[in-house]
C-alpha cells in the first residue's frame, strides 16, 4: 500500500512575527499607544521590512494596531465608552461559549478545564499575579475550545485579544484574583453538570463590569492608554 505523504506547513516569517507581536500586545508587553517602527522590528527579528509590513497589516486587520500614514503603526487605543461596549459584547460571547461547553464538551475537555482551574488555585496560593494572568487566559480559551463551535471560538478570542491590554489593569487589583477564582468555580461547576443556562449566566456575570467592578476598572486604567478623541 502506498502511503500518502502529508505536506508540512511551515510558518512564514510574517506569520511568526505577527504571532510574536500579538502575544506581546495581549500580555501587555506592548502597551496601547506604543509605536511599532518597521526598521527597529526588522533589525530585532533579523528579517527584511517586507515580512514586517505583512505582519503589521495582519495585526491592523485584527484591530490590534492602527496604521497611520505619518505616524506609522501604533498599538490600538480605544475610548472608555468603546471599551465598555466591547466588554458588554465580550460578556455575551463568553456566556455563549460557556453555554455551548456545558452541552458539548467531551470528557477530555472537561478534564482539561478542571486541571487548569486547579493550576489557578495553586498560583493564587503562591501569590503569582503574572502566572495567574496567563493561567486565567488559558481557562477562558479552554472554554472557547470546549464550546466546539469554531466560529464562536474565533470571534470570542479575537475580541478578547483586543481588550486584553486593558483587562490586565483590573486583573491585579486587590482581591480580584480571589474573586475570579470563585467566579470560575461557578462557571466550571455549571459546565461539569451540563447546566447550559447556569454556565451562561455565571460566565456573563464573571465578565460583565457593574457597580464597584466598573468603577475600579475605570480608575485602574492610565489615561495615557485611552483614546481621547
Amino acid at each position: 500500500m502506498k502511503i500518502k505523504t502529508v505536506p508540512v506547513v511551515t510558518e512564514t516569517r510574517a506569520e511568526s512575527l505577527r504571532r510574536s507581536l500579538e502575544q506581546q500586545i495581549v500580555r501587555g508587553e506592548l502597551r496601547p499607544g506604543d509605536r511599532l517602527d518597521e526598521v527597529e522590528l526588522a533589525e530585532r527579528f533579523n528579517v527584511s521590512r517586507t515580512p514586517v509590513r505583512e505582519a503589521l497589516h495582519a495585526l491592523a486587520a485584527a484591530g490590534l494596531i492602527e496604521m497611520r500614514s505619518r505616524q506609522g503603526a501604533t498599538v490600538s487605543t480605544v475610548s472608555i465608552s468603546m471599551l465598555l461596549e466591547m466588554f458588554q459584547i465580550m460578556a455575551e460571547l463568553e456566556g455563549l461559549c460557556a453555554s455551548f461547553a456545558a452541552r458539548r464538551a467531551n470528557a477530555a475537555q472537561r478534564r482539561n478545564l478542571q486541571a487548569i482551574h486547579e493550576r489557578l488555585v495553586r498560583v493564587i496560593q503562591d501569590d503569582e499575579p503574572e502566572a495567574f494572568y496567563e493561567v486565567n487566559r488559558e481557562f477562558h480559551e479552554a472554554i472557547y475550545d470546549a464550546s466546539n463551535s469554531e466560529f464562536i471560538a474565533e470571534q470570542t478570542l479575537a475580541l478578547r485579544n483586543r481588550v486584553s491590554p486593558y483587562r490586565r489593569y483590573v486583573t491585579f487589583l486587590p482581591g480580584r484574583m480571589t474573586a475570579t477564582l470563585d467566579e470560575h468555580e461557578r462557571v466550571l461547576n455549571a459546565i461539569l453538570t451540563a447546566d447550559s443556562a447556569g454556565a451562561q449566566a455565571a460566565m456573563r456575570d464573571h465578565v460583565t463590569l457593574l457597580g464597584d467592578n466598573l468603577t475600579d476598572f475605570i480608575a485602574a486604567i492610565p489615561p495615557s492608554v485611552l483614546k481621547t478623541a
